[in-house]
């Protein structure tokens, strides 16, 4: 009698693989919305694509985020952290993993391209501050709970104003406003506490702090730095982008 050979397990365990991974991408979400807009801004996704944005409009891992001139956008992150751009930035989010069960996977990294902003760590930055960076041409910025602003100046700051009357030196300013933040390059390290300001002129450069009268603190409009439904008030100016504390 001819002997029947069993049937091959590869079918299933493509099937179960299959299933798996149209489990993950159907759990894995999006990194966060879109909250208030002024303006135009645009996303260049992973795949190459471009699109415009506008409120409720999704962010995505991968994502390039540019705001055009005279715009201003908040954006809020699905662990509840939430960040506001200041008009001509360009904002990568280079990583965002968040799964409220698995804090052992979280993951944010945002890359500053050019421009400003002022972020608020959510859930991520609270139980897991090493997973939380933002990086630079300049220097990586590390938080440890925090509410802060970060501006990178290369020729574009002429309409920052400054004690001196003179733009901005160029090169990456922070400056916090509750908890503190590490900023580190190849040349060293400084720790920056609530109500400090920071400089680090380039890569090669140490991070310093400055004295309040040479600090440069990003303040965002009235109307999207405060949110009326839910969210906390992030550098509320009500007539400047960005002031001399």
């Amino acid at each position: 009698m001819r002997r029947r050979n069993p049937p091959s397990a590869a079918p299933k365990l493509l099937t179960a693989g299959a299933l798996l991974l149209a489990a993950s991408l159907a759990t894995a979400g999006p990194a966060g919305t879109v909250t208030h807009l002024s303006g135009t801004i645009s996303a260049k996704r992973a795949d190459g694509s471009s699109k415009l944005l506008s409120i409720s409009s999704e962010i995505q891992e991968g994502d390039e985020l540019t705001t055009q001139r005279d715009t201003y956008a908040r954006i809020k992150f699905a662990d509840g952290g939430e960040v506001v751009m200041r008009p001509e930035t360009a904002l990568k989010i280079a990583s965002y993993a968040y799964d409220e069960q698995k804090p052992g996977g979280d993951s944010v990294v945002l890359g500053l391209l050019r421009g400003g902003l002022r972020a608020i760590t959510g859930l991520i930055g609270k139980r897991n501050r090493d997973a939380y960076k933002v990086q630079t041409t300049t220097a990586t910025i590390g938080i440890r709970g925090t509410h802060f602003g970060a501006l990178l100046c290369a020729d574009n700051c002429i309409g920052v104003p400054t004690v001196s009357g003179q733009a901005p030196d160029n090169g990456l300013h922070v400056d916090v406003a509750n908890g503190a933040i590490v900023v580190t390059n190849t040349a060293g390290q400084q720790l920056i506490s609530a109500g400090q300001f920071g400089f680090v002129r380039d890569s090669l450069t140490p991070p310093v702090i400055r004295p309040p009268q040479e600090g440069i603190r990003v303040t965002m409009p009235q109307a999207v730095s405060q949110n009326n439904a839910s969210g906390t008030g992030i550098g509320r100016d009500n007539q400047t982008q960005c002031a001399v504390q």
